[in-house]
């Protein structure tokens, strides 16, 4: 096996740890993963975004923790890249430059097209999806919606676009602790077509093609739907339908956030957002003519692991 490298992906929602090695010629191994859901993106939603202080607190204290895990399995190489909420923030640089003179590690603040890409690069290690020939991918976070379009498994499209779940939260939901109502829902709906129809990707495969989703949407979507039944996550199918997001909607819209964040399954600091969410990848849904997700973990950050992983001797 190959030296194992670590990624830490910032994100505006979450900063996730993954740390992994392969053999020369094997799929990728997941020594380990973890997260921490930190909030860093509040204000998104504002024209000009500008990260809190207390938002770069809570995130410099999460990737010192995830670091120091990472530390135990010394790694050939830690990267640090961050998304949406740094990329897009007036004093992205600045939560940046403190990492790096708090950690010793520099940050990769990606742009929306290299994220994208990454997503794309490690969707196709996930082996669960190696029969996927022409399919979409959709990937969630807090500060943007990855979409990509695949045909013979090579890239056809691919675009990062600002309809994350907290920033949609922000522009087009005037208070989250309420319930979420059915205005709520037209606006994300409008917003989400408009952007799409300003951002040229072309939904151009047949209807009801294969679909997947990533991100922590559709993870909390079957988190719920596995404490419904009495499961867990993992012996929850990997595929959610759009029946099924509906349902979650059914049930989450019309509470209040207290209410909200004591639904079985639902992570609590998510529950503020996850009606947009879900309102959002039904819109997209709805767009592409899908009636269905196949969900999978492997996303940018197994993309920024493989790139590492090539570099390996």
């Amino acid at each position: 096996m190959r030296e194992p490298v670590a990624v830490i992906d910032i994100g505006s929602n979450t900063i996730k740890l993954l740390v992994a090695t392969r053999a020369a010629a094997g799929p990728i191994t997941t020594l380990h993963f973890a997260a921490e859901e930190v909030r860093i993106s509040r204000g998104l939603g504002a024209a000009r975004p500008v990260l809190s202080e207390e938002g770069m607190a809570r995130g410099l204290a999460a990737i010192q923790r995830l670091l120091a895990v990472a530390g135990r399995f010394a790694p050939r190489e830690t990267v640090l890249v961050a998304t949406s909420a740094v990329r897009d923030a007036a004093n992205g640089a600045v939560f940046c430059a403190r990492i790096a003179a708090a950690t010793g590690h520099p940050v990769r603040i990606l742009t929306g097209d290299e994220e994208a890409n990454f997503i794309g690069r490690g969707l196709m290690v996930d082996p669960a999806l190696t029969g996927l020939c022409d399919f979409y991918l959709f990937d969630l976070g807090g500060g943007s919606l990855e979409c990509l379009m695949f045909c013979g498994r090579a890239t056809a499209q691919a675009l990062s676009l600002p309809l994350g779940c907290v920033r949609l939260t922000e522009s087009c939901v005037p208070d989250p602790a309420q319930p979420f109502t059915a205005a709520d829902r037209a606006s994300i709906a409008a917003t989400v077509r408009e952007v799409l129809a300003a951002s040229g990707f072309r939904f151009a495969l047949p209807p009801a093609s294969p679909a997947v989703a990533t991100g922590g949407t559709v993870t909390a979507a079957r988190a719920i739907l596995a404490a419904q039944t009495g499961r867990s996550l993992e012996e929850t199918p990997a595929t959610v339908s759009t029946a099924e997001l509906e349902q979650l909607l059914g049930l989450t819209a019309p509470l209040p956030l207290p209410q909200r964040r004591a639904v079985p399954g639902l992570p609590s600091k998510r529950a503020d957002v996850f009606p947009a969410a879900l309102a959002t990848l039904l819109e997209v849904a709805g767009l592409a003519q899908v009636d269905r997700f196949a969900h999978s973990f492997y996303n940018l950050r197994y993309g920024i692991a493989a790139e590492s992983l090539d570099r390996t001797p």
